[in-house]
């Protein structure tokens, strides 16, 4: 089968974690279904799977098992392919006309590495400077959210974290850095459970040397309540 003999090629592509674009590749038909019809298909195919590996779909812990996948891939962790699922980020008047840096750190981040379909966990820290509007606080939260809910890899989703802060902000000042964790390296492959993943993308003023280094001083600092 073709598969077989692509095996390698394959293997290396996803363990040198190679991304092919900034944009998610999606095919033009990939709305043509419904999420309905997605999911029966998706139960289908995880059932089918399951079989394989020779497990008893008729034993009462493993029989709903491709219907909760089905709806945890469509209606869950890869929501975020869906446009219509994209977070609202209306801006306001910088009225108050803050200056310097607002930085959003600790995001909770997980999403899911497209070459092995395991999960990747972290933190996100986003940051931008005004260029006459803002953006409500939770809106980055949600931003985060949606581009990290579907096959991903971190560079990928972290640029498309910055592009999309800055079209909705209307500048180049915006800044993103990701640590996480991939369990496709910690729990599979070389199995190191102590590395973790770290990008970043620096945009407009955040390339200059000072500002860059104040967003790492911030993300820095110790929250206590």
């Amino acid at each position: 089968m073709k598969i077989e003999n692509n095996i390698d090629e394959f293997e290396a592509l996803g363990n040198d974690h190679i991304g092919t674009s900034s944009n998610t590749p999606m095919r033009s038909d990939a709305f043509k279904l419904s999420n309905d019809e997605k999911m029966d298909i998706i139960k289908d195919d995880v059932h089918h799977i399951m079989e394989t590996l020779g497990l008893d779909l008729t034993d009462d812990s493993l029989n709903g098992t491709p219907n909760r996948v089905a709806k945890m891939f469509v209606k869950e962790i890869f929501s975020g392919l869906d446009p219509s699922k994209k977070p609202k980020s209306s801006t306001f008047e910088n009225k108050y006309k803050y200056g310097e840096m607002l930085v959003e750190k600790n995001i909770t981040l997980y999403s899911t590495c497209e070459h092995h379909l395991l999960p990747i966990v972290g933190k996100a820290h986003v940051a931008y400077i005004s260029n006459g509007t803002v953006v409500g606080l939770s809106k980055m939260n949600r931003i985060v959210d949606y581009y990290a809910k579907r096959p991903q890899v971190q560079e990928r989703l972290t640029l498309q974290i910055v592009k999309e802060l800055q079209e909705v902000l209307n500048t180049k000042d915006v800044a993103c850095i990701i640590d996480a964790k991939h369990l496709c390296v910690n729990s599979r492959g070389i199995r190191d459970i102590e590395s973790s993943t770290v990008t970043a993308e620096f945009g407009g003023k955040f390339k200059d040397k000072a500002t860059r280094r104040e967003f790492l001083d911030y993300i820095k600092l110790e929250t206590k309540y």
